[in-house]
């Protein structure tokens, strides 16, 4: 599910720093929310794989096939414009629900790939990963303007990619892999730089809480969507 709103990332707050602990208390559940997301898709997307009657439910029935993208896509846009008006737990759930549609959206890897291929593609997206968030968050640079070009450069990929799915082009979904990849790699740094400066802000502890999940979404996509288009460039042979 290569997508994302870029929305969900507070602005970067100029007022009252608060101190160092509680912005690395805000971080520390920036990261700790992300991984719960990564390991939620996990095992939803292992029981899946693992099971044909969970596959034929969602796969062999349309209406779920093509209804857990579009209720992901929906959620991504309505969970930071309602935020406000929910609790901290109705937003964490949310974004574990979220979680668990995509481990259910993308269990079929594990019919298409090797698990090898899965396991050392994985690792090395969180290799990558780890040292562009790490980039971002000590960098002196201000990454704001890169964003900018990122979502837009995003917004022709999504476009290459539906076109693609008409043209069935080898080529182009190689071209469009690679530019995938480098664009998550960008979008991680700039996500991490924004999440970084959100947690500094001077925010109500409730408002804080949310942010946090926000940002952890955020980062979550960015490691999906840069696992999947690994994926596809190192995946090579399939499990037939």
């Amino acid at each position: 599910m290569e997508y994302k709103n870029y929305n969900m990332t507070p602005p970067p707050y100029y007022g009252r720093s608060v101190s160092v602990t509680q912005t690395n208390s805000i971080l520390k559940r920036v990261y700790v929310r992300m991984f719960i997301g990564l390991l939620v898709s996990a095992f939803c997307a292992l029981g899946v794989a693992s099971s044909p009657a969970a596959l034929n439910l969602f796969f062999g029935n349309k209406i779920l096939m093509w209804g857990i993208p579009i209720a992901m896509f929906a959620m991504a846009w309505i969970m930071p414009a309602r935020m406000m008006k929910m609790s901290t737990a109705a937003v964490f759930g949310l974004f574990v629900l979220f979680s668990a549609m995509m481990g259910v959206w993308i269990a079929p890897i594990f019919l298409v790939y090797k698990l090898g291929t899965i396991v050392y593609t994985f690792f090395i997206t969180a290799g990558t990963f780890g040292a562009m968030s790490v980039y971002g968050y000590f960098t002196k640079s201000d990454l704001s303007r890169m964003g900018t070009y990122l979502i837009m450069a995003l917004i022709g990929l999504i476009i290459a990619m539906i076109v693609n799915i008409f043209l069935k082009s080898s080529t182009m979904e190689w071209i469009i892999s690679i530019v995938g990849v480098l664009l998550f790699v960008g979008l991680t740094a700039w996500d991490t730089q924004q999440v970084k400066r959100m947690a500094a802000g001077n925010y109500e502890p409730e408002l804080a809480d949310k942010f946090a999940t926000m940002g952890a979404m955020n980062l979550y996509l960015d490691f999906i969507n840069l696992f999947l288009f690994m994926l596809r460039i190192f995946g090579g042979g399939n499990n037939d």
